[in-house]
């Protein structure tokens, strides 16, 4: 039920994060949810894609530094409320949220978000027993 995620370090210079995306499309791998942050120095671009072992190799190969983290992917009702809902959820289970970003399907009435979090078992059992669903690692890579 878990998805990976890259996590790729770009230097704050021009071309730096064109050169990485472009290195993805060069090899058919296509960017299914991204999230940038930044600092004076670097930033963090954190990807899921549809192939991440793929992406993997071809990062590394080109020596850029990356790391793979284990997140959850997590359907949210795309209405008023469906995001408190579902950090009521994690933290009324003690779960404290590292970072979240979002996505979209292209066609569909629900958004779903990417957590970071400190335990992902916990917060797999508190979400399902909150009623969400959790994507698995193959529905998300062909969003």
């Amino acid at each position: 039920m878990l998805v990976k995620q890259l996590s790729v370090f770009v230097e704050n210079k021009p071309g730096k994060l064109s050169a990485v995306t472009r290195l993805l499309a060069d090899n058919d791998i296509d960017i299914r949810a991204f999230s940038v942050a930044d600092s004076r120095d670097f930033g963090i671009l954190r990807l899921i894609v549809n192939d991440p072992d793929k992406a993997s190799q071809v990062l590394k190969d080109a020596e850029v530094t990356i790391s793979v983290t284990n997140v959850i992917a997590v359907c949210i009702g795309d209405r008023p409320g469906g995001l408190a809902e579902a950090v009521d959820c994690l933290y009324k289970a003690n779960i404290s949220v590292e970072y979240m970003y979002a996505f979209v399907e292209k066609s569909g009435d629900d958004a779903f978000a990417i957590l970071r979090v400190e335990n992902n078992d916990k917060a797999l059992e508190a979400l399902t027993e909150g009623g969400f669903n959790i994507l698995t690692a193959e529905r998300v890579y062909s969003i």
